[in-house]
């Protein structure tokens, strides 16, 4: 399985989707863009785009995830959660593929 998302991060996937009044059969999509200062950065987008060939589909905690199977090798076995401390709030990215991450975590390299 490329990618997990814990039941937290979950949570406040549904909470945005709610409060921002996205419509039914939004999914949450997780990949990789080329950029950030350790050479590739996560990337967290809500849509209804799903590609049965090019994308593989999961559901964690009633939210439909998709991730782009190109995107997979580099994301396989990472676990998105989310944090929500006095330092800093936000989603975080624990990926056993990352060589070397950046100091705020938004950005890896493979």
């Amino acid at each position: 399985m490329a990618v997990v998302i814990t039941e937290k991060a979950a949570g406040e996937v549904k909470r945005i989707l709610e409060d921002q009044k996205y419509e039914d059969g939004t999914k949450l999509r997780i990949g990789i863009t080329a950029g950030g200062c350790s050479g590739f950065s996560y990337s967290l987008t809500l849509e209804n785009e799903f590609n049965e060939e090019k994308d593989s589909k999961y559901d964690f905690h009633g939210v439909e995830v998709v991730v782009d199977k190109k995107h997979a090798l580099y994301l396989d076995g990472t676990t998105v959660d989310f944090y929500d401390g006095i330092d800093r709030r936000g989603f975080a990215f624990n990926n056993p593929n990352a060589t070397r991450s950046c100091g705020c975590g938004s950005s890896f390299q493979a």
